[in-house]
């Protein structure tokens, strides 16, 4: 495993979840960074993350210096099954721009939302459910705790959402209020050690006259139970705004549904050249009352079906025998 940790943070740098699993007894988040993890909260699990940022954005040849104030937040909250989770995500910016194109510079500010995008995210596939299910090799140490060709197939979910864009808003392309559908596909490789690998394939404002297309790719290495750091990369192009950012951080468990993350982002342009400094946190409220697990699929999961439902009925059967039983007795001793 330690010939693997050298190429797998090479791949972070040329191209976050904190944890992973559906339901977990720790807090699940997508922070810090910009990318979806293919898991959802758990059900019943209402989940707040959020953020401010502040930077600074120079932009050559429009001649402008832009002091930028960010604030990101996001609402999930895990509903009808385990693989499901709906979500409100957003961000509001406020940029306080000098322009110098002229003799004498003047400053102008900027506020609007940057995003906000109502939507759903659902896993497809998990590889992880099935590994649980067969538990671990008893005769083989080496096996439970080395490489397989198996870690590499990833968990999949896709999320489809709805982006609300403001009239006259200096940070999308429209000028007139617009709703425009936006949709990822996230994979996540949870490999020994502690890796976590995270990649999105998004498709953004489709239906608009500038839409955008992209990756993030995330790899997150938790040190131990409280503590991860992380580097991600995330490109995007379209015909308003296309760039390459570096992110790298960390994040600390405060306890099981509270932590705190600190993290950086920077580009290699000019146009603009920008960096941010982010300190975020995010907090769950756990209404999840059992543990739930996802059923399994096809042929295997009816069967189990059928023996659980037969299960309770043997369950229920025998305590109404035992209820009647206890009647007679009472009844015999009066």
């Amino acid at each position: 495993m330690n010939n693997l940790r050298i190429p797998l943070l090479l791949l972070a740098l040329l191209v976050s979840p904190m944890l992973f699993g559906q339901y977990t007894d720790l807090i699940n988040t997508n922070q810090p960074g910009g990318s979806q993890g293919a898991f959802s909260v758990g059900t019943r699990v209402l989940q707040l993350e959020t953020g401010v940022s502040f930077g600074n954005e120079k932009h050559e040849l429009l001649v402008t210096d832009t002091d930028a104030f960010n604030w990101d937040y996001s609402i999930r909250y895990g509903v009808w099954k385990e693989e499901l989770e709906v979500s409100l995500m957003g961000s509001l910016q406020s940029n306080n721009v000098v322009d110098s194109r002229g003799a004498v510079p003047f400053e102008q500010r900027q506020t609007n939302f940057k995003s906000n995008t109502l939507g759903a995210k659902y896993l497809i596939y998990d590889p992880y459910r099935k590994r649980d299910l067969e538990g671990p090799n008893l005769y083989s140490y080496h096996a439970n705790n080395s490489f397989q060709w198996k870690d590499l197939v990833p968990a999949v979910a896709v999320y489809a959402g709805a982006n609300f864009d403001s009239a006259d808003n200096p940070f999308t392309q429209e000028d007139d209020f617009s709703i425009s559908p936006k949709v990822v596909i996230a994979t996540q490789n949870n490999f020994l050690s502690g890796f976590v690998l995270v990649t999105n394939l998004i498709a953004d404002r489709i239906t608009t006259d500038a839409p955008t297309y992209g990756y993030v790719v995330t790899l997150t290495y938790s040190t131990n139970r409280y503590f991860s750091v992380f580097l991600e990369n995330q490109g995007f192009k379209s015909d308003f705004y296309s760039d390459q950012l570096l992110r790298g951080g960390a994040a600390v468990l405060i306890n099981q549904d509270f932590h705190v993350d600190l993290s950086g982002t920077l580009n290699f342009k000019d146009t603009p050249s920008l960096w941010y400094v982010r300190a975020g946190l995010a907090y769950r409220l756990d209404m999840h009352n059992k543990d739930e697990y996802i059923e399994d699929k096809g042929r295997s999961g009816r069967d189990k079906k059928r023996e659980e439902k037969a299960a309770r009925k043997a369950e229920k059967k025998k305590k109404k025998n035992k209820r009647r039983d206890g009647v007679l007795e009472d009844d015999g001793g009066r």
